[in-house]
C-alpha cells in the first residue's frame, strides 16, 4: 500500500494561510483519487472528508463549510496532493489526514471508500 505522509501543518494565525501536502515517497498516487479529513481536538475524525479530487484533478469537492476559503490541487509530475488552507479560522484546528481510494474514480466523501490513510499533520490556529 503507499505510504501516504501529509505535512505542511503548523501554528498559524487566523486570517492566515497553510498548504498541506500528501505524497507517498517511491509510491505513485497518480491513479488515486485522494481525500483529506479533518479530527478537530478532543472528537473523532470526520467522516465526510473536508476535500477530495481524482486521479486526473478535473474531479473536485470542497466541504460547503470551507468551499470559500480551501481549494484542493495535485501534481500528479510530482505525485503529490495539495489543500490549500486560506483565511484560517480557529475551527480549523485539527489534525489532518490524506487518503487514497485504490478504485480510479470520481472522488468520494465518505471515509469507507478509501483504503489507504496517512499519518496526519497538526494544524492549529491561533492568535
Amino acid at each position: 500500500q503507499p505510504p501516504l505522509v501529509a505535512s505542511g501543518g503548523r501554528l498559524a494565525h487566523p486570517g492566515g494561510t497553510l498548504t498541506l501536502s500528501c505524497t507517498a515517497p517511491g509510491w505513485p498516487i497518480d491513479r488515486y483519487p485522494i481525500g483529506w479529513f479533518r479530527q478537530a481536538p478532543g472528537q473523532e475524525r470526520e467522516r465526510d472528508a473536508i476535500s477530495c479530487i481524482n486521479s486526473a484533478g478535473d474531479n473536485r469537492k470542497i466541504a460547503d463549510p470551507v468551499k470559500a476559503r480551501f481549494t484542493i490541487s495535485r501534481d500528479n509530475a510530482r505525485n503529490t496532493v495539495y489543500l490549500h488552507l486560506n483565511g484560517l479560522r480557529p475551527e480549523d484546528t485539527g489534525t489532518y489526514f490524506c487518503a487514497a481510494d485504490r478504485l480510479d474514480r470520481v472522488c468520494r466523501w465518505e471515509d469507507e471508500s478509501y483504503d489507504w490513510w496517512g499519518q496526519g499533520t497538526q494544524v492549529t490556529v491561533s492568535a
